[in-house]
This record gives structure tokens, C-alpha cells and sequence, in this order.
């Protein structure tokens, strides 16, 4: 991925997410003009803080705080700068003395398929994925394709690697565009300060594994694949299923350390340890910038019950990752990410 991203993502009105009760003593005149730009919100403290869960927390966090001091707010034309200082400060107050989340592939070397997948950590430890509806804005093609490449897997994760003030300045400036002077008066420093920390950022991350050509386009050839992947998936096919992978293929399973890489590997373990996903269905949805699905395996109750949230990365033709974000590992499921992506909670036989 380029660090010199293009476009300025476009405030959207979104209803997915509640909005909190109002303060009182508020207007009610707020709501409509703080309620713009929560999509928005959204995707930059996501951004910053790597989680789906914390990011709700965030934004809820910014639009109580700004509901209870819009009455002293003035100069409505900067209303969006003002949103995003008090969203930078509640991020930044969220990452002090917390570790840096990350994914399974950081962590340490590949496992194998027969490596037993170890104890469950910490959902603070990972990176974890977050609805594309609530963070890609609708509408120019530019826009939409900034916010996709922006919020892949990959590029969160590297953000992770960035010092907090870094990791704002790096977005606000390469990903929404902001100008120096704009983000040094919002992080109260000076433009050359802001100038300094991007140029470490844009360091930082070059150093990073992000290959650009890991960019879901959903072309037909593309969409041919997932559609494959689905049927082969669902069948069991694994033949078919490892046919579709790149030859570097990854597959990791948070809130497990366990990953793999490879084809053969793959077929391994969907052979072996992962053979409870025959007879799963798939759900679809989107995370990431990237096709996924909510999997759901055999309840011996009747029906599916929900499994894990699939993420899909192609490059071209190929899959290149297959990422789980396991809710069924626990009994009753945490059903929590299914919640998130408005995933039903069980599918009838």
C-alpha cells in the first residue's frame, strides 16, 4: 500500500450504531449535526485503536462528551475539527499503557497442522475486524477504495506499530488528508512537529509487510472466486478448496496463536484438527475492505450455530488469507462480533 493515499473520506450519516441518550441540559439541535460524521469517527478510531469493540466504546465516548459541551461550542464551521480533537484525545487516553494488538503472524513463526492450538488470549491482544457499513462512506468510487485499502487488515495492524500521536498524524494526513497545519492545531504542536512525526510514521511503516496487490476489487474474476469459495467451503471440497489458494496462502484463528501457511497445510488441517468445519454454512457479510462470512458449524441441537467471522484477502484470482475470528471456541458462543455485523445468532436446519 502506497503511504500517499489519495482521497479525503466523505462524512456519511450512519443508523447501525445507537446513538447515546442526551445529555441534559443539551439542545437537541446536536443530533443531527454530530450525527453526520460518526461513520467517519468510526473508521479513524478504528484506525488508531485496532479493535471493533473498542472503536464503538470510542465514538460513544466522542459523541457523549461533545453532547455535553455543545452548548459552548462556537464556530460551527470547524464543528468536524472539533469532533476529531475530542476523538483523538479519547483514543489516545485508550492507549496509554496498553499493549500493542496484533495478529497471530506477528506473534511468532508459522505453526503446523498438527500443532495443538495452544490456550485462547486475551481479546485485547488481537487485531479484530470491524463491519465495512460502519466505516466506508457511500457514494464517489474514490472515497470508498481510500476507506477499503485503508482499513485492511494488514495496514491496521502496521498503524499498531506506530507511537499513538504518530499513529494520528500518519492517518489524519495520508488518509483523510488533513493539512499540516490542520493536524498541528488539533494536536496543539507545530507544523514542523507534524511534518517530523509523519516522516518517522511513513518510516515505520515501510518497513512493514504490505503488499498493495492484496486489494479486494471485486471484479468478476474475483467474485468467481469467492462464489468457488463458498461452494467448496460448504461441500468440503478441499481439493477444490486448496486449489484456490496462493501458494503463500495464510490462515490464522485469533483469539488462538496458531497460523499456518501454505496449501498443504491448509488441506491438512481442514483434514485433521479443523475437520469440525464440514457441513459449516456461510453467511456473507464484508470486513475489512474484503469479503467475509459469518461460518456457521453443525448445532447438535439442530441447525448452525455461529463458528467465527471469516475474513477473505485476495490478490487477483487467489486467496491469500483466510482469517478467523473464532466466537464458537467458547460454550455458549460470544456472540458479540455476530452482533456486530447483524449476523443472526443461529440458522435453522
Amino acid at each position: 500500500m502506497s503511504c500517499g493515499l489519495r482521497s479525503r473520506l466523505t462524512p456519511v450519516l450512519v443508523d447501525s450504531l445507537s446513538v447515546p441518550a442526551r445529555p441534559d441540559g443539551v439542545t437537541s439541535d446536536a443530533s443531527p449535526d454530530l450525527e453526520q460524521y460518526r461513520r467517519e469517527l468510526t473508521g479513524y478510531c478504528y484506525r488508531m485503536l485496532g479493535s471493533g469493540f473498542e472503536t464503538d466504546d470510542a465514538v460513544q465516548e466522542t459523541m457523549v462528551r461533545a453532547w455535553k459541551n455543545y452548548d459552548t461550542f462556537e464556530g460551527r464551521s470547524a464543528l468536524r475539527s472539533w469532533l476529531y480533537r475530542i476523538a483523538t484525545n479519547v483514543c489516545l487516553d485508550m492507549l496509554r499503557s496498553r499493549q500493542r494488538r496484533a495478529r497471530p503472524m506477528e506473534l511468532s513463526g508459522a505453526w503446523t497442522p498438527e500443532s495443538h492450538h495452544g490456550s485462547a488470549m486475551p481479546e485485547a491482544t488481537w487485531i479484530t475486524p470491524i463491519p465495512d457499513a460502519s466505516v466506508v462512506p457511500d457514494g464517489d468510487p474514490a472515497d470508498v477504495a481510500t476507506a477499503r485499502e485503508s482499513i485492511r487488515l494488514a495496514f491496521v495492524a502496521a498503524l499498531q506499530h506506530l507511537p499513538a500521536r504518530q499513529r494520528a498524524v500518519l492517518i489524519l494526513r495520508e488518509v483523510l488528508r488533513w493539512q499540516a497545519s490542520e493536524v498541528a492545531e488539533l494536536l496543539d504542536t507545530t507544523v514542523a512537529s507534524v511534518n517530523s512525526a509523519l516522516q518517522r510514521a511513513r518510516a515505520t511503516l515501510a518497513e512493514c509487510d504490505l503488499e498493495s496487490a492484496n486489494l479486494y476489487t471485486g471484479d468478476a474474476e474475483q467474485e468467481a472466486t469467492v462464489a468457488r469459495y463458498v461452494e467448496a467451503f460448504e461441500r468440503y471440497d478441499i481439493p477444490k478448496l486448496v486449489a484456490l489458494l496462493r501458494d503463500d496462502v495464510v490462515l490464522s484463528m485469533p483469539p488462538y496463536p496458531l497460523w499456518l501457511r501454505g496449501p498443504e497445510d491448509a488441506a491438512a488441517w481442514f483434514l485433521g484438527q479443523g475437520i469440525g468445519c464440514k457441513g459449516s454454512r456461510l453467511v456473507p457479510t464484508r470486513a475489512n475492505g474484503s469479503p467475509a462470512f459469518g461460518s456457521y458449524r453443525t448445532d447438535p441441537a439442530g441447525g448452525w450455530r455461529p463458528w467465527s467471522v471469516q475474513v477473505l484477502e485476495l490478490s487477483g484470482d487467489r486467496i491469500v488469507g483466510q482469517h478467523n475470528f473464532l466466537v464458537g471456541h467458547v460454550d455458549p458462543p460470544d456472540l458479540r462480533l455476530i452482533e456486530m455485523f447483524g449476523l443472526p445468532v443461529h440458522l435453522d436446519g
